[in-house]
């Protein structure tokens, strides 16, 4: 089953989220609200609501609409967090197209994703699930925590992986966790389904993340929608970096070139040519495919049905994507 197969089963459920996320948008001010509309309607691959509503599919709730103001709180919240993400790294474009960070001025861009986690925040409220609140409130303290680790680790040479996995975990697997753990919740599922979901959510978000970072280094701009090595140039060490530096001579050589006189895309794209052509890119690559196999395994206990082949299937488009 492909990714967009694997989709189609919950089409209908993912309109309805889009439905729901722009009818938190009106009613509030005509610029902001108009603005925040077209980032929603220009979607995305809708990965983490397409996550909620499989795992729905797994254990379905009493009622659907709980179900579908989670699937649209998720989203919502990661908007929220492509907005100040695109602020704190100055990015000019997402996808190849101009951001919103490109267009306002940073304080008001910031503004805009507070409002973005304001609605997500409402939109979890509508579940009216006391424990699905509080872990929505929960996961938002671990993606701020998550910033903040790779604000102040940034151009720290000697970290060692576990301070890549927390703070990657903070980013991206948090919120993926979140996606398939508040379903079996809303369903009053039993602990061992609620920890086998949340298992998949994590070690897929993880996967997700060391992808994006090797893709940072191995895919070309036009592809990304972004410059390529763009977190090196902010001091930022991922997986593929980490691995690189391992060895002493290329981490001397490495630092020398990111932290030296020279600055600039010609010194970024030197260094992106040096990882792409080491063995950092593979033992990446290899990490991914751990994170995403262990998503899978945590299905073992559910049927060999359609929402769990859906899931596997999305565990490896993950892995196999190329943006």
């Amino acid at each position: 089953m492909s990714f967009d197969a694997a989709q189609a089963l919950v089409a209908a459920d993912l309109a309805a989220v889009e439905l729901a996320m722009l009818r938190k948008m009106g009613g509030h001010y005509g610029p902001l609200a108009d603005t925040l509309t077209g980032l929603i309607r220009s979607g995305g691959k809708r990965v983490r609501p397409t996550l909620a509503l499989l795992a729905g599919r797994l254990h379905p709730p009493p009622q659907p609409h709980p179900l579908i103001s989670l699937a649209a709180a998720v989203e919502a919240l990661h908007t929220a967090t492509l907005v100040h993400d695109d602020v704190i790294d100055g990015a000019l474009l997402r996808r190849g197209q101009s951001t919103l960070n490109a267009r306002w001025t940073p304080s008001s861009t910031i503004m805009a994703g507070d409002f973005f986690f304001a609605r997500a925040a409402a939109l979890a409220a509508e579940t009216e699930h006391p424990r699905v609140i509080q872990l929505f409130a929960e996961t938002l303290n671990v993606i701020v925590d998550g910033e903040l680790r790779q604000a102040f680790t940034a151009r720290d040479w000697g970290q060692p992986k576990q301070s890549y996995y927390d703070r990657i975990y903070g980013k991206t697997a948090a919120l993926f966790e979140v996606a398939t753990r508040a379903p079996a919740l809303l369903a009053n599922a039993p602990a061992a389904a609620e920890e086998a979901l949340r298992a998949y959510g994590y070690h897929l978000g993880m996967a997700f993340q060391i992808v994006d970072d090797l893709l940072d280094f191995v895919a070309d701009a036009s592809t990304l929608g972004k410059p390529a090595g763009s977190d090196l140039q902010s001091g930022i060490i991922t997986l593929p970096v980490y691995y690189y530096i391992q060895d002493p001579d290329r981490r001397d050589q490495l630092v020398a070139l990111v932290d030296g006189q020279r600055h600039g895309e010609d010194v970024v794209a030197e260094v992106v040519r040096m990882i792409r052509a080491s063995d950092a890119i593979a033992q990446t690559k290899a990490e991914a495919l751990r994170f995403a196999e262990a998503a899978i395994a945590s299905l073992a206990s559910y049927a060999d049905a359609a929402p769990r082949q859906a899931l596997t299937a999305i565990a490896r488009y993950v892995v196999e994507r190329e943006f």
